[in-house]
């Protein structure tokens, strides 16, 4: 994604460092990681332009912070989502998915009537920048074993535990 402005924040949760990045539309990555430089490596890569850390983002680091600890309670941060069109159906079909529920690749491929994609389906989450908010970690294979996760398959079972354990 290229841009002139990303302004981002960063600090710990309990799934360890999170880096949250906005473009002037909303929230454009949320990463996960256990380093701090790999995930400004991470931005970096995904955004040109002029990086800022800016902290007077606090209240929304705060506030993804609550949601990660209880994926009940309320995120209300815009969103900029930049993905291909395929990629914008997918993340917005792992939005409709309820805390608490799992969907597989399949699943979602078959709910955007392409039921062979669910491959492209899986790459989609994998290119999902905006972890957690945008629940790829809610997808399973079609067997109802993990699969893979961009941020770590431990993460995913954490989220999947927490999210059922509320």
């Amino acid at each position: 994604m290229s841009t002139s402005s990303i302004r981002y924040i960063s600090g710990t949760c309990s799934l360890g460092v999170l880096l949250l990045a906005f473009s002037d539309k909303g929230l454009c990555a949320l990463l996960l990681g256990d380093d701090m430089a790999t995930l400004e490596r991470d931005l970096a890569r995904r955004f040109s332009g002029d990086l800022q850390r800016d902290e007077g983002l606090m209240p929304q680091l705060q506030q993804t912070v609550r949601h990660l600890d209880d994926p009940h309670q309320a995120f209300d941060v815009p969103l900029d989502l930049a993905g291909s069109a395929f990629q914008r159906q997918v993340w917005n079909a792992l939005q409709q998915i309820p805390v608490g529920q799992t969907a597989s690749y399949r699943d979602i491929a078959q709910r955007l009537d392409q039921p062979k994609a669910f491959r492209a389906v899986a790459n989609a989450c994998g290119a999902n920048p905006i972890a957690v908010i945008v629940p790829c970690h809610r997808v399973l294979r079609h067997d109802g074993s993990l699969g893979g996760y961009r941020w770590g398959l431990e993460r995913k079972r954490q989220l999947l535990e927490r999210e059922t354990q509320q």
